[in-house]
């Protein structure tokens, strides 16, 4: 009975677990055995992960993203992130379950390729323009973009669990890691804790000294205010369905509002803001003929106010700062702009002189994200507007590929909003109300390269695709 239970793959298994601890014991110093297990705890995590629910890895994936910090490794801006280890087992995980995967037909998939497409042809031109090296970046953060692409068609195509039970429980576990970092970073400003990798040189200059605007584990502060929005219409969109329709409790959302709400303003933000004000906007719009929202309404701004209250009381002259910069911002806007919008402006007369004086670069671009990196156009400039750089960088048709993906997600989205099925009428709301908000911020930010935080909003975008198609089935 024994020899029939243990089979000669767990005999082996065994045989070679012995094996290896007896090499440990043998190591003389304890630095060297940690080292030594590391490739066998990197075995035991890969095949828990791949042996599991086919939405294991993705979910460890968007919580690592989130809650891990890059490691301090000098590659790239602020260093490799140990979410990529996860993001490989998840291209295994699909290729394990190719039988279950299904060929995308939608509009939105046709528009996601094709500029996918896009930025993968522009790294041939930033070779030819830049050179290799600069090239070589170029691919390294088109293959960044594409772990949102390869999300977005796990789980609208791939082998992803259906079900609006599952997606509600993860949609749940991503608002708690979210609202954990938010947290971080909130903890992080107050005590201004060392950098933990590269990260973007954001500081605020007060009478008290100089602090490193709030990004928490991200590379910059404009990344967490963008997260951050993004979890308050979450929040925003909760309040206004039933109960048995939210991922979360009430009293759970109502306290994420106060600690996303604080996180945003101690970034220092002012397009995220723009951005959470345009989606709730939208929102209001959505529900226009319901009177019941009212309340919730009220409860959501009480929720946001106790997050800034308690962020004036523990940061009163730096919450002080922030309310006079929307303020400025909004009195000179005309007068000073290039002041409201932080130098901005002569970046982007910088590259519209340059396609002025040579329109041929106009039609394929010079290279995707090779303007900060490149002296092509004379000096290297960081374009901050989503627009504005895909027309330098991938030329008109990059430009038109990421307006047409735009208007499919907003007219898929709201597809998904009106559709009878709760799942997908709540992550429809959620990602139109959001990603009206976002194709404005994109007017101050290259948002397509916040690579971390995308996962997260292609994922709300797939599962509002998958509910409205299984529910069009039924």
């Amino acid at each position: 009975m024994t020899d029939a239970l243990i089979g000669p793959r767990w005999l082996w298994i065994g045989i070679f677990l012995g094996l290896y601890s007896a090499l440990l014991a043998l190591l003389p110093h304890p630095g060297d055995a940690l080292l030594a297990l590391a490739p066998l705890l990197l075995v035991c995590v890969a095949w828990w992960t791949l042996t599991g629910a086919p939405d294991r890895w993705l979910l460890i994936f968007l919580c690592s993203a989130v809650l891990l910090p890059p490691l301090p490794i000098a590659l790239g801006d602020s260093g490799p992130h140990p979410c990529l280890v996860i993001a490989a087992l998840g291209l295994l995980a699909g290729l394990i379950r190719l039988a279950d995967w299904r060929v995308p037909t939608s509009g939105l998939s046709r528009s996601i390729l094709i500029l996918f497409f896009v930025l993968s042809f522009s790294v041939s031109l930033a070779a030819i323009y830049s050179g290799v090296p600069v090239a070589l970046g170029t691919l390294a953060r088109v293959m960044l973009f594409g772990i949102s692409v390869y999300i977005f068609f796990y789980v609208t195509s791939g082998p992803s669990a259906p079900g609006q039970s599952h997606s509600l429980r993860m949609a749940r576990v991503l608002f708690l890691a979210g609202a954990a970092s938010a947290a971080f970073a909130c903890i992080d400003f107050y005590f201004q804790f060392p950098a933990p990798a590269g990260f973007g040189p954001q500081y605020v200059w007060l009478d008290s000294g100089v602090y490193r605007r709030a990004q928490g584990i991200f590379y910059e502060a404009s990344t967490l205010g963008n997260f951050c929005a993004f979890f308050l219409v979450m929040i925003a969109v909760a309040l206004m369905r039933p109960k048995k329709d939210s991922p979360v409790a009430r009293p759970v959302l109502l306290a994420g509002a106060a600690v996303f709400s604080a996180a945003l303003v101690l970034s220092f933000s002012r397009a995220s803001l723009l951005n959470v004000s345009i989606a709730l906007a939208t929102l209001l719009w959505l529900h226009r003929s319901r009177f019941r929202f009212r309340r919730f309404a009220l409860v959501f701004l009480l929720a946001v106010a106790a997050g800034s209250a308690l962020t004036y009381y523990l940061l009163p002259a730096f919450t002080q700062l922030y309310v006079n910069r929307l303020s400025a911002s909004a009195t000179y806007l005309f007068s000073s702009t290039e002041g409201v919008l932080s130098g901005r402006l002569s970046s982007w007369n910088a590259l519209a002189d340059f396609l002025r004086e040579n329109p041929s670069y106009a039609l394929l671009g010079i290279g995707y994200k090779t303007l900060p990196y490149s002296n092509f156009i004379g000096q290297a400039v960081v374009g901050d507007n989503m627009y504005l750089t895909m027309l330098v960088e991938t030329g008109v048709i990059g430009l038109a590929a990421l307006l047409a993906l735009n208007a499919t997600i907003l007219r898929t989205a709201y597809r998904a909003a009106r559709d009878a099925s709760p799942q997908a009428s709540f992550f429809g709301t959620w990602i139109f109300c959001f990603w009206m908000g976002q194709m404005f911020q994109m007017l101050s930010g290259d948002l397509l390269t916040y690579w971390r935080v995308l996962p997260f909003y292609f994922w709300a975008l797939a599962v509002a695709v998958r509910a409205t198609n299984e529910h069009s089935v039924s």
